[in-house]
């Protein structure tokens, strides 16, 4: 695909967090986002550089900047600190970089506080997406950040909400996933069960999951990263059995089957989840969720496809994926498709680039040129 005279094809470069690689299996939802962008701004011809970790899959244009810094959040106060520096000195080392780079436009998805402070030192716009509730570090970037060029997206209302005291975002911009990817599966598998998958991390109460699946009395089938090791080893190792298993952290084809095959979804955040991916691969697969009504998730489940619980309280979750498991597998997907397609997310980020770049240059309309960028 090439760019034409009029709508010509982009330099787009992408700013990633640096804990976990953006290479599959997906530590989570963000590393997950980030690929999928720049796998999409790809395929549409425009040329892509993601600035990530080291590890991180080249297929999508990685140029690295540091090594992955997760292990500092988890080791001794001194691991913790070299982690923070590494970040810190690799993403002020980039934003001096671009300021002599050729892009036209640049999409922080850091999630750090120095891209955002210092998007006013860029030639090129900057788009930054607000992926989780404010936090100190990033609350302070935004407040110090003068930038005009400077676009502000939420990926939902709810994480919008919580953001308007700091920095009123100018978009909303809800998540999508690849449907592609996610198989619609009519029917479930022969053997029943329930699925819960992500990041094995006390904030997504998995404990949750495993007494509502023993008081609905099907098995549950567990799938995801062990990132808090004393809350698996504490809360969870010890009720795994035959009924109850964890099957690893799963690349993608084999969590899409198992995703598919189950019979409901629980999903059991203890946090306000700014959107939940978890839940929009579960739909698209034609998989019946039973969450807790946190956060962003009321925004994608409603009645034809889920069961909303209250939050924190196993026996409610029990009786709403009980619910569940009655409603329609095609509705489920039909939801999937209205609300979380990635080609509705994609198409509105190019939009918003375009936009921001005509309004740094100030020009309006676009004004036509003879550049014509080879596909990527």
């Amino acid at each position: 695909m090439h760019g034409t005279a009029c709508d010509p094809a982009l330099r787009i470069g992408i700013i990633a967090h640096l804990k976990y690689p953006i290479a599959e299996p997906f530590a989570g939802g963000l590393e997950m986002h980030t690929h999928l962008l720049a796998r999409s701004m790809r395929a549409r011809g425009h040329m892509v550089t993601v600035f990530a970790s080291s590890h991180s899959e080249p297929g999508i244009g990685v140029e690295a900047i540091c090594s992955e810094t997760a292990l500092g959040t988890v080791g001794t106060a001194e691991a913790r600190d070299e982690a923070f520096f590494r970040e810190h000195h690799a993403y002020l080392s980039l934003m001096n970089d671009l300021r002599r780079r050729d892009f036209d436009v640049i999409h922080n998805n850091s999630l750090h506080y120095l891209p955002v402070t210092l998007a006013d030192t860029l030639p090129m716009p900057m788009v930054t997406t607000l992926h989780t509730p404010p936090f100190c570090w990033l609350e302070s970037g935004l407040r110090l950040c003068s930038s005009r060029n400077h676009a502000l997206v939420a990926v939902s209302h709810w994480v919008g909400s919580l953001w308007d005291h700091a920095a009123r975002a100018d978009e909303v911009i809800l998540n999508g996933i690849d449907l592609s990817r996610f198989a619609f599966r009519p029917r479930p598998d022969p053997e029943a069960y329930l699925v819960w998958y992500g990041r094995i991390v006390p904030e997504k109460g998995l404990h949750f999951a495993i007494e509502a699946a023993r008081r609905i009395g099907l098995p549950l089938r567990i799938a995801g990263p062990i990132l808090d090791q004393t809350y698996f080893d504490t809360r969870i190792a010890g009720h795994l059995d035959d009924g109850t298993r964890h099957l690893g952290h799963l690349d993608h084809e084999a969590l899409s089957r198992l995703v598919g095959g189950a019979r409901a979804f629980l999903c059991t955040p203890t946090w306000d989840e700014p959107y939940g991916l978890v839940v929009a691969e579960a739909l698209a697969c034609g998989v019946p969720v039973a969450a807790f009504a946190r956060g962003a998730i009321r925004e994608i489940v409603d009645s034809s496809c889920g069961v909303l619980a209250e939050p924190d309280n196993a026996v409610a979750l029990a009786a709403a994926g009980t619910a569940a498991l009655a409603l329609d597998r095609v509705a489920c997907r039909r939801r999937a498709e209205v609300t979380c397609d990635a080609t509705r997310m994609v198409g509105q980020y190019e939009a918003l680039y375009r936009r921001q770049i005509t309004a740094t240059a100030g020009i309006f309309p676009v004004r036509c040129d003879t550049r014509e960028y080879a596909s990527v």
